[in-house]
């Protein structure tokens, strides 16, 4: 798969702060990948760097396998790094016609994209009068309207009610569906586990972890067991062996698998030593539960 996006080593420090501390990672075409940290953890100073306005301090990046950010790589970035900035009196489609002046894009593109974002029947609004939600879609409307090959969007959700992160959600997975790289800086757990395929958690400007979703969520997991004796129970899994850490927890017994087994399996071999279960039930690791450990590790 083609790499979009190199980082090797980037650093970059503010005096005596270290926003940036020597990360590196890969973005491949036609993923969605979520820069993930608490604030303060390196995501805008990072995208700020890659697109070239923040200067680093150390390391290297290259665009399309070519060093740096170039004037031409910028014409096939869509990025929205701050609030959605419009003229308030100017209309939807005035605006994105300024839009298409500067980045020289058709206004053939601006009915499609207003249709993208769910704001076509409103293109004729003035931007004073859209809700948060509605501005953060024109903004996304208007990176889209150069067909970019990359989409930045940097905490698209920000402010925005339950129904609001909803529909960018839809949209970027959208967007995705068309084979667009995006990358996603976010501190919403629960917004990149739902649109990204891939992840890259920072804390302290530092990376934890690169890679996939499933390969940080797609843990061997834990069963949830419940019997008459918890004491017999408890001592029967340790005997079993395939269980790294017993645990209890509001009357049940939480089981984390060593490696991964069915819950039919357990449940005969436990039936063969005389244990009867009243409940039994199977959970993988969420990427929440995985970046509360590295956190918690590093």
């Amino acid at each position: 798969m083609r790499t979009i996006l190199e980082v090797n080593n980037l650093s970059k420090r503010f005096g005596k702060i270290q926003a940036v501390n020597s990360i590196s990672f890969k973005v491949e075409k036609g993923n969605v990948y979520g820069l993930l940290g608490p604030n303060g953890s390196g995501k805008s100073t990072t995208l700020g760097i890659l697109l070239s306005t923040i200067n680093p301090s150390e390391g290297s990046w290259s665009w399309f396998e070519k060093n740096g950010t170039t004037p031409e790589d910028l014409k096939k970035i869509g990025a929205i790094i701050e609030h959605p900035n419009f003229y308030t009196y100017l209309s939807a489609e005035k605006n994105l016609k300024i839009v298409c002046e500067i980045k020289g894009a058709s206004y053939d593109r601006i009915d499609q994209v207003l249709e993208l974002v769910g704001l076509l029947e409103r293109k004729k609004y003035a931007f004073s009068t859209f809700s948060l939600g509605m501005k953060q879609r024109l903004a996304i409307a208007s990176a889209m309207l150069n067909e970019p090959e990359v989409l930045i969007l940097d905490e698209p959700t920000n402010g925005l009610d339950p129904e609001g992160i909803i529909q960018i959600r839809e949209i970027i997975k959208k967007i995705a569906s068309t084979g667009t790289t995006i990358i996603l800086a976010s501190h919403l757990l629960d917004e990149v586990e739902k649109v990204c395929s891939h992840v890259i958690i920072l804390k302290k400007g530092v990376s934890l972890y690169c890679g996939t979703v499933e390969g940080i969520t797609n843990k061997n997991g834990h069963f949830i067991l419940k019997s008459n004796d918890l004491s017999i129970l408890n001592q029967e899994l340790r005997n079993i062996g395939y269980f790294s850490d017993l645990q209890m927890e509001n009357g049940f017994l939480i089981a984390h698998l060593k490696e991964d087994i069915d819950g039919s399996l357990l449940n005969q071999k436990l039936l063969e030593k005389g244990i009867v279960l009243s409940h039994l039930s199977k959970e993988k690791q969420t990427l929440e539960n995985q970046f509360l450990e590295l956190v918690k590790q590093n």
